[in-house]
């Protein structure tokens, strides 16, 4: 049983890239895919797309590669975690790699990146750190 499923997602997305896999599976929940729409939009990832199987429904993230054949994610953090928990305001969301990179974080507005929740000055739990 995974006790913390964002950071088997993490996980299986730095494996993939790793050995330049097209796709990666994995179960699919609302959080997974609300972390994979963030992706696309920031374009980490080409498109993700929920299978309909049951009992447990996939998400399916196809990754994109440069044109010499490097991941465009080069890394992936998780941030708060099931054992320490890390809540910030929004003033004090840190940078990512100088603003090369995004914060995911989990808001009562919903997901959404550093960049996104310094502007609507919503704080919340910081998930990941991808760059």
């Amino acid at each position: 049983m995974v006790t913390d499923p964002i950071a088997d997602m993490l996980t299986r997305i730095r494996n993939a890239c790793m050995v330049q896999h097209r796709q990666v599976a994995m179960p699919a929940s609302k959080l997974k895919i609300g972390i994979a729409r963030i992706l696309k939009e920031e374009g980490f990832i080409e498109d993700y797309t929920v299978t309909g199987d049951s009992p447990q429904p996939n998400l399916v993230l196809t990754l994109k590669y440069t044109g010499r054949g490097a991941p465009v994610i080069n890394g992936l953090e998780r941030v708060s975690k099931p054992g320490r928990r890390v809540y910030t305001g929004y003033r004090e969301i840190p940078w990512v790699r100088s603003g090369l990179g995004i914060n995911i974080i989990s808001t009562p507005k919903g997901l959404l990146t550093g960049r996104q929740a310094r502007r609507e000055k919503v704080g919340g739990e910081i998930l990941c750190n991808i760059w």
